[in-house]
């Protein structure tokens, strides 16, 4: 299983400052979507410029026109781009092409899929994304009553390859481990600690 830092901060020099700390220790750097917006898809290139050994994912949350917005990531240097899960199916299909163009990867994203998830990430497996990402948003984190178990139980129902993003902490990744996901997304849980540092290496040990 491979660990994924989530860089959900908004500007370049954060991003590249958190990307520096764990560098060591994850295998994955995502671009948050605000951090996208904020910067513009030449922050792809200078995460991937100064990490070129790393999976650079540039969380697009594409919902129309993933075949263009899945090129321009791609061509800005990102190697797995994300479309949403909940778009028309022709979305991910363009998506899927242009990774196909590029030899890399389309992430499907399941946030605000609750109801009937396990449905739609079968569905958008058969379409040809790598993996689906089962994720939580924060908004659903902070609801009353979430754990990540409801993510688990989705992806070991779904039977298709998941990472799972939403309150991947060091006391949950080995529950994360055990069913089966294929990446382990990480945001808070490295970005809040006082040594982001040492909160990516305790995870990363925790992964057999």
């Amino acid at each position: 299983m491979k660990l994924q830092v989530a860089l959900d901060v908004a500007t370049l020099g954060d991003a590249l400052s958190l990307a520096y700390q764990t560098k060591d220790y994850v295998d994955v750097l995502e671009l948050g979507t605000p951090l996208i917006k904020a910067e513009g898809l030449s922050a792809i290139t200078a995460i991937k410029a100064a990490h070129p050994d790393k999976l650079v994912f540039a969380d697009m949350k594409t919902a129309d026109a993933g075949e263009l917005e899945a090129d321009l990531a791609f061509s800005a240097g990102a190697d797995l781009v994300t479309v949403m899960g909940a778009a028309d199916d022709d979305t991910v299909r363009g998506a899927v092409a242009a990774g196909k163009k590029h030899g890399k990867d389309v992430v499907a994203d399941m946030i605000t899929i609750v109801e009937g998830r396990v449905d739609r990430i079968r569905e958008v497996s058969k379409m040809g994304v790598s993996f689906v990402e089962i994720h939580a948003g924060l908004d659903e984190q902070a609801k009353p009553g979430y754990t990540i178990e409801t993510l688990l139980e989705d992806g070991r129902q779904a039977g298709v390859p998941f990472s799972i993003a939403g309150g991947v902490t060091a006391e949950t990744i080995a529950a994360v481990q055990d069913a089966e996901a294929t990446v382990a997304v990480a945001g808070g849980a490295i970005r809040s600690a006082k040594d982001p540092a040492a909160a990516a290496k305790a995870l990363k040990s925790q992964i057999r």
